[in-house]
């Protein structure tokens, strides 16, 4: 699959991420031109966590951002539709379980976690209006549900040359570091059709999460959305 496609099919999704697993994480950081660090850290802020407190990372790959949140004192249950990633998450002792799962269809009881996040992942989901309405139901009332995701750069000259970017030098870079370069103009074009901050917040509201706001992060090229779970 090389080109962005709304109707994504779940399966060819999770064989591409299958094929870029040893190189995915290496690749973010050069695409993202070494700010993936700063975003995990602030997704981690976002969730503003106690100790103990259980976490669902849904999309969770080799599970790097799984373990960042683990490191501020949460438990956490990496999910993730990709076997290939998964596995790669596991080869490298990922210090947390990995559990495979449908974001559209989520394995987990109602009220299971105290918040869930997905990290640069709901863009890739078949139907992400559902994968955020499973995230809340799965968040116990009074949780959190995080999204962080590569989004619309605020400034239009920004926004212009952003794109060139993702067009060209990305996947570009891409067939220097991994097999798979198709896979990169997919990505490259699933973040220019992704919906803008405004309109994220809005499915928020639909999946009916409330106190929903957002972040701007390198000046929007990555927005980070927070909503709770209503309280009973």
């Amino acid at each position: 699959m090389s080109r962005a496609d709304l109707d994504k099919k779940p399966y060819d999704v999770a064989g591409m991420f299958d094929a870029v697993a040893r190189r995915y994480d290496l690749m973010n950081d050069v695409a993202a031109l070494g700010q993936v660090g700063m975003w995990r850290d602030k997704m981690v802020d976002g969730l503003e966590l106690a100790p103990g407190q259980t976490v669902l990372d849904l999309a969770a790959g080799t599970g790097t951002s799984s373990a960042a949140i683990a490191r501020a004192g949460a438990r956490v249950v990496a999910a993730d539709f990709s076997l290939g990633m998964m596995t790669e998450g596991r080869r490298r002792g990922a210090p947390v379980p990995f559990v495979g799962a449908d974001a559209q269809h989520l394995p987990f009881q109602d009220d299971s976690f105290d918040a869930a996040v997905i990290s640069f992942g709901l863009r890739n989901v078949h139907d992400p209006r559902r994968g955020l309405q499973e995230m809340t139901r799965v968040v116990r009332p009074g949780g959190t549900v995080v999204v962080c995701e590569f989004s619309t750069p605020t400034s239009p000259l920004f926004r212009t040359v952003y794109e060139r970017y993702l067009l060209r030098a990305m996947p570009a870079a891409a067939r220097a570091f991994s097999s798979n370069a198709d896979a990169y103009d997919y990505l490259a074009e699933s973040i220019i059709d992704w919906p803008s901050q405004e309109e994220l917040r809005g499915w928020f509201l639909e999946a009916g999460l409330v106190h929903c706001q957002y972040q701007n992060l390198s000046g929007g090229i990555v927005a980070l959305h927070r909503g709770r779970v209503p309280s009973v």
